[in-house]
């Protein structure tokens, strides 16, 4: 007896951006075109170094699989990545090793705080450990919890997507940016 066929018929479709149509042409921006193209192919770069890299680790495996949102390779070099995933209790000794990572990554580059270790130092208010890694870079999505479990990490990328998406080629280029990366050293 032959085994019946499952067809996914859940598949989300992609929207079209805003734009003109007409027979055998479509007309919109660049800006959509390129966003729409950012936001689906993120590469992200993980930084961790304690629990919350082993919930990302659950976030990467099959029961939650991160890859259907287009985040299908891992990159352990900076250079190939524009989503720096910072994870876990981060030192005052590592905040210039995690400034260079993210200074080694390609315009446009975005961060994620995963955890209250990344976001504010989490439990360990000491001398040694820094209390959130704003305060070396800047950090675009902040994901609570100690560790926050896979769907908060998915919902962060997700946040991240949507800012992908909506953000202008210009963005980076504007003298409020500037201001930004300045304000942490960047020039």
């Amino acid at each position: 007896m032959p085994r019946p066929v499952q067809y996914n018929t859940n598949v989300k479709m992609v929207e079209i951006p805003e734009g003109y149509s007409g027979e055998g042409f479509y007309a919109t921006s660049f800006d959509k075109v390129i966003g729409l193209a950012r936001k689906n192919s993120i590469w992200p770069l993980p930084f961790a170094t304690s629990c919350c890299g082993i919930e990302f680790m659950a976030t990467m495996a099959a029961t939650y699989d991160m890859a259907r949102f287009g985040a299908e390779r891992m990159a352990f070099t900076p250079r190939q990545c524009d989503l720096l995933m910072v994870m876990g209790t981060i030192s005052k000794k590592m905040g210039p090793i995690v400034r260079q990572v993210y200074l080694q990554m390609a315009e446009p580059r975005w961060v994620m705080a995963v955890g209250a270790c990344a976001s504010s130092g989490g439990i360990f208010d000491t001398y040694s450990v820094l209390q959130g890694i704003d305060q070396v870079i800047p950090v675009d999505v902040y994901v609570p919890g100690c560790p926050p479990r896979p769907e908060g990490i998915i919902d962060g990328f997700m946040r991240i997507q949507d800012l992908v998406h909506n953000e202008g080629l210009r963005r980076r280029n504007s003298e409020k940016y500037r201001e930004l990366m300045e304000s942490y050293g960047i020039k």
